[in-house]
């Protein structure tokens, strides 16, 4: 993530902080050069260079990592469901739905909460805390045995992982500019893909574990998700670097905290300020909220990650017919196809798009309509059901875009940028908890052409909603130029009439 032939250097001496941001204005302001495009530290000034390996050496790998446990605990009960906890606990009818549910009814009631608390107080201890309580709920799965205890905990540890998304994507908006930005929330995102993979090819190996110590392979799977996710929860207490005007991490010089305070200021993005009448109608009567919440409540439903659909497929495949590790393993090209996309979109958006996302996000949503049409038929050829089912992938990785351009478009209040934030995630999952209970019954599996139908259209609705939010951000930031021209024309004018002023005293 760094340059590796400059020679390391602080920023030691507060008279440099100046010679640093200038360079760095002026680097930004020339063509770039070719392996800009690689990665956009690489045509910086060296101190910034420095400065920037550090930050995402630290809060790049943490958000990573922390994002993998999440969904390694968020969708380990797919991958336990369909290797023998179904059988062992007698779930033979809609009991994976609430199941499900339950976790979207925790994860929606702690978002909002949780991201407002995060503009108050220190997100390096409050989210380690919140990560620590689930890894530890996550070992208790392991001895549930009915479906009631399960739905409690489930509950739970969505409550306790409502922190983590919405929060690091706050803090990630916090640190970056704009031709940084999508392709570090993005990373951040593909971490989602890669714990889901991990946890089928988990699920795949520690089946094998069936019967030591007097408990299945899917208990194991609880065990060894919550020793996985337990060291990295405590590792956020140093690793979280706040947001720059509060920050003190250990791998921050001081004039490094101030150069980072600097950026954000040239970016337009504002420091933390109270809670007010004023401020709350400002957010509630802007059109920001109202247009990207919906963005975001498309783009989370308009996919098949409500029901394990690819598995389940398998499952019911007589022939062939595939074994637990097959049935594990096989899917996660889906959520490989996730990983490469994402990474390609974000690339492609801050590099050669200039910063769009809308060409991004209408992309993937039309490749989501091709996948879904086509599996609502279901009586396909094979080959390209596996292709359609793996396709799933690519639209799962929007993500990070979607959140990309809600940081820019609220850059001008940090507290809109929370809120906003936060709402997106938490009214996408308010859909998630029921719309699965109508949608994608587990009685219908794998043929789920109700779901399949509804995706479609809601990939349709993100679409127009991305290209209604193209014309509304560009309208306003014309109207900003006109307003920060009319602006400059008045101090000049008062220059001028000062001027003249002074001229008939002399006379």
């Amino acid at each position: 993530m760094g340059h590796p032939s400059f020679h390391p250097k602080t920023l030691d001496s507060p008279n440099e902080l100046p010679l640093i941001v200038e360079a760095s204005e002026e680097v930004k302001q020339k063509p770039r050069k070719w392996y800009y495009y690689l990665w956009d530290t690489l045509d910086k000034p060296k101190e910034e260079r420095w400065f920037m390996f550090k930050l995402d050496a630290a809060l790049l790998t943490f958000a990573s990592l922390g994002y993998f446990i999440k969904y390694l605990d968020q969708t380990n009960i797919n991958s336990a469901f369909v290797s023998g906890m179904k059988e062992d606990l007698g779930l033979y009818k809609n009991q994976l739905n609430y199941m499900q549910t339950c976790w979207t009814v925790g994860y929606v009631i702690g978002e909002l909460p949780s991201n407002m608390i995060l503009t108050r107080f220190r997100p390096s201890r409050w989210i380690p805390c919140m990560e620590i309580t689930w890894a530890v709920l996550t070992f208790c799965l392991a001895r549930a045995n009915n479906a009631t205890t399960i739905y409690v905990l489930r509950f739970f540890i969505g409550l306790a992982e409502s922190t983590f998304y919405p929060g690091m994507q706050y803090i990630i908006g916090s640190w970056y500019r704009k031709e940084e930005l999508a392709k570090r929330s993005c990373i951040f995102h593909t971490s989602s893909a890669l714990g889901t993979m991990f946890s089928g090819y988990l699920m795949a190996a520690v089946y094998k574990l069936g019967g030591r110590g007097g408990m299945a392979g899917w208990q194991w799977l609880f065990i060894i998700d919550g020793v996985i996710s337990l060291p990295i929860a405590i590792a956020g207490f140093w690793f979280i670097p706040d947001v720059p005007e509060i920050a003190k991490p250990w791998y921050l010089t001081e004039e490094e905290v101030k150069f980072a305070q600097k950026r954000m200021q040239l970016e337009g993005r504002q420091q933390r300020k109270p809670y007010t009448k004023a401020k709350f109608k400002k957010i509630f009567t802007s059109w920001h909220i109202y247009a990207l919440t919906p963005l975001y409540v498309f783009f989370n439903n308009g996919g098949v990650s409500a029901a394990p659909v690819f598995q389940q497929y398998l499952k019911a495949s007589k022939d062939p017919k595939y074994t637990v590790s097959q049935i594990n393993v096989y899917p996660t090209i889906q959520n490989g196809v996730q990983v490469v996309s994402t990474l390609a979109m974000a690339w492609i958006s801050d590099g050669v798009l200039k910063g769009a996302r809308w060409p991004m996000i209408v992309f993937g949503g039309c490749v989501n309509i091709m996948t879904e049409v086509s599996l609502a038929v279901w009586n396909i050829p094979t080959k390209w059901k596996w292709a359609c089912l793996s396709l799933t992938g690519v639209a799962g990785g929007l993500s990070g875009l979607c959140m990309a351009w809600a940081h820019e478009i609220c850059t001008h209040d940090n507290e809109e940028r929370a809120i906003v934030i936060a709402s997106m995630n938490e009214i996408a999952y308010v859909l998630q908890a029921w719309l699965p209970l109508i949608v994608w019954q587990q009685v219908d599996a794998p043929e789920y052409r109700k779901g399949f139908i509804t995706v479609s259209c809601l990939s349709f609705m993100l679409i127009v909603t991305a290209l209604t939010i193209r014309v509304l951000h560009a309208r306003e930031l014309a109207q900003r130029r006109d307003e920060d021209l009319s602006d400059e024309n008045l101090v000049q004018s008062d220059r001028d009439e000062s001027t003249e002023r002074s001229v008939d005293v002399k006379v």
